[in-house]
């Protein structure tokens, strides 16, 4: 019997459900299965155990509600493949359109920078090898002192 409870109600269900009953046994409400002088004595007069008994002959008028998730009144469309195809070629069109924009932008800010850099005058000339045969050893070791 107790599995077939905690196959309907969870263990805190049940522990809820005993306890609001035994409160109610023990403020005199009235025990609803028929018990004899010597079931009670057994029992001990104990309303925990009454409220037990009661549970699994199925006989509380205690319900449970369980919250559940809130329904949407919005109707949700399944997609056939070919729309499912269509959405996606044209999110891959918007991403192809869009890369090839940053690529013209990022084209045209490095044209400008290279115009601010000539008009600047920033720009250095590539060293050649024989540019630095002139400079001897000796030179150098002078500039770097």
């Amino acid at each position: 019997m107790k599995q077939e409870l905690e196959e309907k109600y969870t263990r805190y269900e049940i522990a809820r459900i005993l306890g609001a009953r035994s409160l109610q046994l023990a403020m005199d409400a009235p025990v609803l299965l028929k018990f004899s002088k010597e079931e009670l004595d057994e029992l001990n007069f104990d309303v925990l155990r009454i409220a037990e008994k009661e549970l699994d002959a199925e006989v509380l008028p205690i319900t449970v509600k369980r919250p559940l998730p809130k329904k949407s009144e919005k109707e949700i469309k399944k997609l056939s493949d070919e729309e499912v195809r269509e959405k996606l070629e044209l999110k891959a069109e918007k991403e192809k359109k869009e890369l090839e924009k940053l690529e013209i932008k990022k084209k045209e800010l490095e044209a400008s920078e290279e115009k601010d850099i000539a008009e600047q005058g920033e720009i250095m000339e590539i060293a050649n090898p024989t540019d630095e045969e002139d400079v001897t050893e000796e030179e150098v070791v002078k500039v770097e002192a």
